[in-house]
């Protein structure tokens, strides 16, 4: 491998005005927005008309689990929700038996810290998704600090217990209207990145790299929306993974694909309608050259070495994928041998996606040891906080505490940009909250419908940018401390403004003291693993025997390689007080591994072989 000069830069300047532009929103922000709603009104109005609002923090807690998962497969969103809701009952639990046994704010504030701690690394760790341990740290913090005695926290947990089976229910209600909604969305996504990069490639304009990372990540993603059912097979997500794969295709031969075809696909996507089939590639490519050069005699179909070649002009395709004309190029007129090849290459593409299935995720355990950083972060900022919110006076010093907890990402910059969002976002959120408050003051309906237009414009806007969310997220959280009492709203402005600040300073004070030391070391093994997996690929994709499923489990490897050596550099660039990163030899190794995918891509079959008269592809080879 080249010994590229890696890069001096130590320090890299932190961002402002760019933390706060706005974003597009997501293709689905009003799912979370409703079924947060959905999950929050009945238990509160149940609650309010028996008179009891003040025990409604408790049924939120479980309602709040609604926000989670709506990008997995409805197998799969069946269990992380059942997982989140016994990871909320049990920081809750903590919580609530520790303020049932002890008033001390410090013992409080620590116990808050640890809690945050293992909630950050456990979300991460299952990759949970957003929004991740935040609404987690907020309940369990939130809880510390509201008295109790023992024999009053089973019945409050049973009421998050009921809140979050209703939850589970509003999360699982679109199943049997849209029963692959979810990887219907991802597949669309994964084609529209896919015909985005091939426009950029083809027009040579700026931000080709940044495309095609975009792209490669909106497929791996799509993968992991695809197979996270592992055992369910069915044939609209067959097709879907079809599409995925000829989204692949796009990725290995920009210059190659139609951007049109591919978003035309996405479209079709979407919605309930039929999947599209993608048809034959290569029998395409073979109608494009015979419409440019007209059928010619000297064999422009077969290969120049003859590989595959039978007597009776039909010859067989290395790969395996099917026949191939060896005659010049005539025509098939025999319709079942057409439909053969076309089965026999659907299942060549599929079956190396059921070998992925077939595979064990990674023990929890094992991705744990990497965020060991992030949570010692975790807990030093938000047990500092705490401890000086404590200090100022505040009697309740939580609010401090989910600040600090909020703003721990995958590195420094983006930590400090999530502490730019969060601070503009609650002061803002503030004046917003002294606007509200008169109204929600004028009855217990009121205060219910202002709770719930607050849930929904979070959900609604925080897709946008994590500051726009806050200012929804601040008066939200300052309505539901009025749940049990009415409370003076200018000692709340002011509380909550002192606790933003003192969490977001201390936060990001104990993230830049604790650096992650070993981002350094994870590029280099994430550089490792790519030159591995590419040389293996290589190996495989250059043996005429090799299985479909051994070459598709090779590409796909070697593709989930480089989406995880993309996001490992990403993040190592972003840390403080480390050694130099190789950066050019990271853009070195991410070129090799492209190359090598198109040319997996190209010995099953997918696109011709370099040489041929076709002006529509070129692809590098791939060699070890």
């Amino acid at each position: 491998m080249s010994s590229a000069t890696p890069t001096s830069a130590r320090v890299r300047r932190l961002p402002v005005v760019g933390a706060l532009r706005l974003g597009r929103p997501s293709d689905v922000w009003f799912k979370p927005a409703l079924s947060v709603v959905a999950a929050v009104a009945p238990p509160s109005l149940l609650l309010m008309t028996l008179g009891r609002l003040d025990l409604a923090p408790y049924t939120m807690a479980g309602s709040l689990c609604a926000l989670y998962a709506h990008n997995r497969p409805y197998a799969a969103r069946a269990k992380v929700l059942a997982w989140v809701i016994l990871g909320m009952l049990g920081g809750l639990a903590v919580a609530l038996v520790s303020a049932s046994l002890t008033r001390n704010a410090v013992v409080l504030v620590t116990v808050g810290a640890l809690l945050a701690a293992v909630q950050k690394a456990v979300c991460d760790a299952t990759r949970v998704g957003p929004p991740a341990h935040v609404i987690l740290t907020f309940v369990s913090s939130a809880a510390l600090f509201v008295p109790q005695t023992p024999g009053q926290v089973p019945g409050h947990l049973a009421l998050a217990a009921a809140a979050g089976v209703w939850a589970w229910l509003v999360g699982m209600a679109p199943a049997p209207l849209r029963p692959h909604g979810p990887e219907r969305r991802a597949t669309a996504q994964a084609l529209n990145a896919a015909a985005a990069y091939a426009e950029t490639a083809r027009g040579g304009e700026e931000g080709g790299a940044g495309a095609r990372s975009a792209a490669y990540a909106a497929v791996h993603a799509a993968w992991q929306t695809l197979l996270a059912v592992r055992n369910r097979p069915s044939t609209t997500r067959r097709a879907l993974e079809r599409l995925v794969i000829r989204a692949e295709v796009a990725l290995a031969a920009p210059a190659d694909a139609d951007p049109a075809r591919l978003r035309s696909w996405a479209r079709a996507v979407r919605g309930t309608g039929r999947i599209p089939r993608t048809g034959d590639l290569r029998r395409e490519e073979d109608g494009l050259r015979r419409e440019e050069d007209g059928l010619r005699p000297d064999g422009v179909g077969s290969r120049p070495d003859g590989v595959g070649s039978r007597p009776d002009g039909v010859g067989s395709r290395p790969d395996g994928a099917g026949p191939c004309r060896t005659d010049g190029g005539a025509r098939l007129d025999d319709d079942s041998l057409r439909r053969d090849g076309d089965l026999l290459r659907e299942r060549d593409e599929l079956v190396g996606v059921a070998a992925e299935r077939a595979v064990a995720p990674r023990p929890l355990w094992s991705r744990l040891g990497p965020l060991a950083p992030v949570a010692v972060r975790s807990a030093l900022g938000c047990a500092l906080a705490g401890y000086v919110s404590l200090a100022l006076g505040a009697e309740r010093p939580y609010w401090a505490l989910v600040t600090a907890a909020s703003l721990y990402q995958a590195n420094i910059t983006l930590t400090w940009s999530r502490a730019v969002q969060r601070v503009v976002g609650n002061l803002v959120g503030v004046l917003l909250f002294a606007a509200v408050a008169p109204v929600a003051q004028l009855g217990p309906l009121a205060l219910v419908l202002c709770i719930l237009a607050c849930n929904f414009g979070a959900e609604a806007l925080i897709g946008r940018n994590y500051w726009l969310g806050s200012v929804c997220v601040t008066p939200l959280a300052l309505l539901v401390t009025e749940l049990p009492g009415y409370q003076p709203t200018g000692e709340l402005v002011t509380g909550r403004v002192v606790d933003t600040l003192v969490g977001a300073l201390v936060g990001f004070v104990a993230a830049v003291a604790v650096t992650n030391r070993r981002a350094g070391r994870r590029v280099e093994r994430a550089l490792t693993t790519v030159d591995r997996a590419r040389e293996h690929a290589a190996r495989v994709a250059a043996d005429p025997s090799s299985t479909p499923a051994a070459l598709e489990a090779a590409r796909r490897g070697l593709a989930a390689a480089v989406v995880d050596l993309r996001a490992t550099a990403d993040a190592a660039a972003g840390e403080w007080w480390q050694r130099a990163l190789p950066q050019e030899r990271v853009v070195l190794v991410e070129q090799a591994a492209h190359r090598t995918l198109a040319a997996t891509v190209r010995r099953r079959g997918l696109l011709p072989d370099p040489g041929t008269t076709s002006t529509y592809t070129y692809t590098e080879g791939a060699s070890p």
